[in-house]
C-alpha cells in the first residue's frame, strides 16, 4: 500500500501545504495567504490564529480531494516555520499577545547588549546575535511587557506553536534553537552563565528545554483533526526547522561542496561542512542544526529579486501579457556585459553576509547622458549576482570549495538571470523538477527515520529530481571577473560614506 506524506511550509506571508508521495511527488498543494500588521516604525505582528485558522481551511480541501485511502496512509507530518518568530503563549498554548515576526526590529537594544557580552557562545552564530532571533525578542518581551512576561506560561517560536496545535507536545527543533537560540550542543546546549549575565536568568521557566532533532517524533495528531479530518490517528508530527534551513531537505543539498541558495526577495546561500570552519563573514558555523556531526554555514543577500520589483515600481515598468515582469525579460540581452560602465551595489536593505553591516547602502554608480534604464536595469541584476559571487568567494577564500548551486525560489523561472548567476560565479546551477523545496523538504524528513526511507540521504535521493542544469560560460565569467573587482571597490570606497 502506498505511503504519503505531508510538509507544512509556514512563511512570512502565508501557509502552503503540500503531500507528497514515496518518490517525491506533491498529490497535492495549496497555499493561503495571510496580512501582517507593522503598528510602528520597525515593528512586525501577525496573529496566530490566522496561521491556524489557514492551516484548517487547507485541512477541509485535503479532507474534500483526497479519498479516504490516501488520508488515512499520511504516515507523518513535518513543518517548517519562519524563525524566530516568538510568542508568548498561556499553559494552553493561547496566545498573550501578537506575534513578533522574525523581521521585528524593536529589540536592537537587547542585541547589542548581548553582543558586547562577547561570551563564547557568539562564537557558534558568526560572534554575534541578530535582533531576528529569540533572546533578544524575549528579553524585550520581559523588560516592556512585564505584564505579559509574569502570566506567560512560555515563550515559543513558530515551529513550536504550530507543532503544539497539531499533536499537544511543546518541543523546540534543533535548527531552530542552535541558529537562533544561541544553544551549543558541543557545549551540553544552552549555557547558564551567558543568561545569567544577560539578565535572563529564568530562561529555563520561559522556553521550552525539550529540544529534538529534526524527523525525531514530538508527537501523534491530535484525536480531534484526525477526526475531523479523517487523518489517521497514528499520524506521527515530526520535528521540523526553519523555513530555509528544511529547503535543504527539498534541494538536496546535504553534502559538503553543495550550495542551496533561496532565489527569492531576499538570497539565502546554505552548504554543509563536515569540519568546524574558522570563517569571518558568515552566520554560523552551526553544530549539528541539520545534520548530525555536520556544521551548517550560511550566507545571505537582504536584497536580491526585491531589487527587481523597486525597479520595476519605479521605472513604471507595465506588465505585459499579464506577467508583472513581462516587459523585463529580454532587457538583459540588450546590455553588453559590466552595462556600459553601470555598477549597482544591492545594499539597500544593508548588508547581511559577508560583511554584516546594516548601514550600508545601494548605490548606482556611473551613470552618463547616454545611459538608459535599461542600463540600470541590467546592472540591477548584476549587482545581485556579483553579490553572490561574493560570498561564493568568501566561503572559498576561507578554505571551504563550491562545486555546484542547487537553486529554489521566483528567480529560477528568469533562465537569462540564472545564466547571468551560472556565469558571474562560474558555478553551474541546479534547479529541480519542484522548486517548492520547503514544503518537499518536509515531505522528505516525514518520510525519513524510518517511516518509509532509513535516513535523509537516501530519502532525498528517491524524491528529488533535478530538472535542468544551467552550466556557466567561462568565457563570460572571465569577461565579469573586471566588473566584479570594481563592484568590491566601490563598496570599500563608500564605506565610510556610508556609515555617516
Amino acid at each position: 500500500m502506498e505511503a504519503y506524506f505531508m510538509g507544512i511550509d509556514t512563511g512570512t506571508q502565508g501557509v502552503r501545504i503540500g503531500i507528497s508521495d514515496t518518490r517525491g511527488k506533491l498529490i497535492f498543494e495549496k497555499e493561503q495567504k495571510w496580512e501582517t500588521e507593522f503598528p510602528k516604525v520597525g515593528w512586525a505582528e501577525q496573529n496566530p490564529l490566522n496561521w491556524w485558522e489557514a492551516v484548517n481551511g487547507i485541512f477541509e480541501q485535503i479532507a474534500h480531494t483526497l479519498d479516504s485511502e490516501i488520508r488515512q496512509n499520511i504516515r507523518a507530518c513535518c513543518v517548517c516555520a519562519t524563525s524566530t518568530t516568538a510568542i508568548p503563549v498561556d499553559q494552553e498554548g493561547r496566545p498573550l499577545m501578537n506575534a513578533m515576526m522574525w523581521m521585528d526590529a524593536r529589540s536592537r537594544k537587547e542585541m547589542q547588549e548581548i553582543n558586547d557580552t562577547g561570551h563564547p557562545v557568539l562564537d557558534y552564530c558568526g560572534k554575534e546575535t541578530s535582533f531576528e532571533w529569540m533572546i533578544p525578542k524575549a528579553l524585550w518581551i520581559k523588560r516592556h511587557r512585564k505584564d505579559i512576561y509574569d502570566v506567560c506560561y512560555r515563550i515559543v517560536d513558530q515551529l513550536d506553536w504550530m507543532n503544539y496545535q497539531l499533536c499537544g507536545e511543546w518541543s523546540s527543533s534543533i535548527c531552530n534553537t542552535t541558529c537562533k537560540w544561541n544553544y551549543v550542543s558541543s557545549m551540553g546546549g544552552y549555557q547558564r552563565d551567558f543568561f545569567e549575565q544577560i539578565g535572563f536568568e529564568d530562561y529555563e521557566e520561559k522556553l521550552t528545554m525539550r529540544v529534538d532533532k529534526i524527523g525525531d517524533p514530538v508527537g501523534t495528531i491530535r484525536p480531534e483533526l484526525s477526526e475531523k479530518y479523517g487523518f489517521s490517528r497514528e499520524m506521527q508530527i515530526v520535528q521540523g526547522g526553519i523555513d530555509a534551513h528544511m529547503a535543504m531537505f527539498g534541494l538536496d543539498v546535504l553534502k559538503p561542496g553543495k550550495l542551496g541558495v533561496i532565489m527569492g526577495t531576499s538570497f539565502v546561500h546554505l552548504c554543509l561542512s563536515d569540519e568546524k570552519p574558522d570563517m569571518k563573514g558568515i552566520w554560523g558555523p552551526y553544530d549539528g542544526a541539520v545534520l548530525d556531526n555536520m556544521w551548517l554555514l550560511e550566507g545571505g543577500q537582504i536584497s536580491a529579486s526585491g531589487l527587481v520589483n523597486w525597479f520595476r515600481h519605479n521605472f513604471h515598468i507595465p506588465e505585459k501579457d499579464g506577467n508583472p515582469y513581462g516587459n523585463l525579460l529580454g532587457i538583459p540581452d540588450e546590455i553588453p556585459i559590466g552595462a556600459d560602465g553601470v555598477t549597482v551595489l544591492d545594499f539597500f536593505q544593508g548588508n547581511r553576509t559577508p560583511y554584516k553591516d546594516a548601514m550600508a547602502k545601494g548605490v548606482i554608480f556611473g551613470l552618463n547622458i547616454k545611459h538608459t534604464w535599461k542600463h540600470i536595469y541590467r546592472a540591477v541584476l548584476e549587482s545581485v549576482s556579483y553579490g553572490t559571487q561574493n560570498i561564493i568567494r568568501n566561503f572559498e577564500e576561507q578554505g571551504y570549495p563550491v562545486e555546484s548551486i542547487t537553486a529554489c525560489g521566483g528567480v529560477t523561472k528568469d533562465r537569462r538571470w540564472l545564466q547571468m548567476i551560472s556565469d558571474v560565479t562560474g558555478k553551474p546551477i541546479i534547479v529541480n523538477e519542484n522548486i517548492q523545496a520547503g514544503v518537499l523538504g518536509c515531505c522528505v524528513v516525514a518520510a525519513s527515520k524510518g517511516r518509509f526511507y532509513d535516513d535523509f540521504q537516501s530519502a532525498a535521493a528517491h524524491m528529488i529530481k533535478p530538472k535542468f542544469i544551467v552550466e556557466p560560460d567561462m568565457q563570460n565569467h572571465e569577461e565579469y571577473q573586471p566588473y566584479f573587482h570594481k563592484y568590491l571597490e566601490l563598496y570599500e570606497s563608500l564605506k565610510n560614506l556610508m556609515h555617516q
